[in-house]
């Protein structure tokens, strides 16, 4: 009986035209056709920090009275912040990328978008708008730089960071606050952390490899767990941070058996300045550095990065920056990490 009955099903199936099978339900809209603007061959762009990105936005055609306008969608509050517009002879620059943005305008049809000096907070989604009257059109890109999540709390311990506090202390360790993507990228990479952190849109999440009784107990899948939105004044977790590695740049280690003031000054002395965790994050992850040794950082902390873990390294099994936290600052046991810019 269920045999006939699919068979039936079958037939008045095959029975129906190919596009009553696979019309598009009623009310969804049909996306508009590109008419003036080519679309993208690669929707992303891949840089680093410091270097020069150009953002595509190439024209087919030129209509009458046109503008193209350049934005970008800001995660932490969802406005498009207006960078550039131009009408193809003129153009006119807004906003704190002004300084560092111009139109590519490599032929009469290009209204390419070029960012140069890279920095952290032009991560993000852009959009290239055609304005001409009801005939708008528009693409979006997305920049992407390569860089790595570190989680971070102050030496008073966890929790401690409402959100504007939060987004500051990431930005003193030469980072700011993680996007949900960046977060999400560095679970899928590894990170592993019980405790619950800021990011930028201004939710609070932790990422969990190995389930655990502390973190949610051992029957919930590995994830990243959601606190979702809280208030931004009231509310206190700990933050998860974003970093780039800098064009020209280098963290090294200097021996000896320092407090933290004779640190910094070890470091001045060789013409550098002492390392933020930051720096010592990036170079971890894109220099590959590798020391047993905990030395001083910027923000009173001591750590040190291992690439090959060993067991009198810690004796952790995975790669990662291992820290001692925030022991006093006139002790004398420690070398100290320092940092050399461009």
């Amino acid at each position: 009986m269920h045999r006939l009955l699919l068979l039936g099903c079958l037939w008045l199936l095959a029975a129906l035209p190919t596009s009553s099978i696979f019309q598009r339900p009623t009310g969804t809209p049909v996306p508009p056709r590109l008419q003036y603007l080519l679309e993208p061959l690669h929707p992303t762009v891949h840089t680093r920090r410091g270097a020069t990105a150009t953002l595509p936005c190439v024209l087919r055609a030129l209509p009458h009275n046109y503008r193209v306008k350049w934005s970008k969608v800001e995660p932490a509050n969802y406005r498009e912040n207006i960078i550039i517009i131009t009408n193809g002879l003129y153009h006119k620059n807004y906003g704190p990328l002004s300084p560092r943005v111009h139109l590519r305008h490599s032929h009469r049809y290009d209204a390419s978008l070029t960012i140069t000096n890279v920095a952290l907070e032009d991560e993000g989604r852009y959009r290239c708008q055609l304005v001409n009257g009801l005939e708008d059109e528009s693409v979006s890109l997305t920049l992407h730089l390569e860089g790595v999540v570190f989680p971070y709390q102050p030496s008073n311990g966890r929790y401690k960071f409402n959100y504007h506090e939060a987004k500051r202390a990431c930005e003193q360790q030469d980072s700011r606050l993680a996007t949900y993507q960046q977060l999400y990228k560095a679970w899928t990479e590894g990170l592993d952390w019980c405790n619950a952190g800021w990011i930028l849109d201004g939710t609070v999440h932790y990422p969990i490899i190995n389930s655990r009784e502390p973190c949610g107990g051992r029957l919930l899948l590995p994830g990243v767990r959601t606190y979702g939105a809280r208030d931004k004044q009231k509310d206190r977790f700990d933050a998860f941070c974003f970093t780039s590695a800098l064009q020209g740049s280098q963290v090294y280690f200097i021996r000896g058996h320092l407090n933290f003031k004779e640190a910094g000054q070890a470091c001045r002395n060789h013409g550098a300045a002492i390392a933020k965790v930051g720096q010592l994050y990036s170079a971890w992850k894109f220099s590959q550095l590798d020391r047993c040794d905990g030395g001083w950082l910027a923000d009173g902390s001591v750590r040190y990065p291992i690439t090959t873990p060993r067991e009198r390294c810690g004796g952790l099994p995975d790669p990662g920056v291992r820290s001692f936290g925030f022991p006093s600052k006139e002790l004398r046991t420690y070398g100290t990490y320092c940092f050399v810019g461009k």
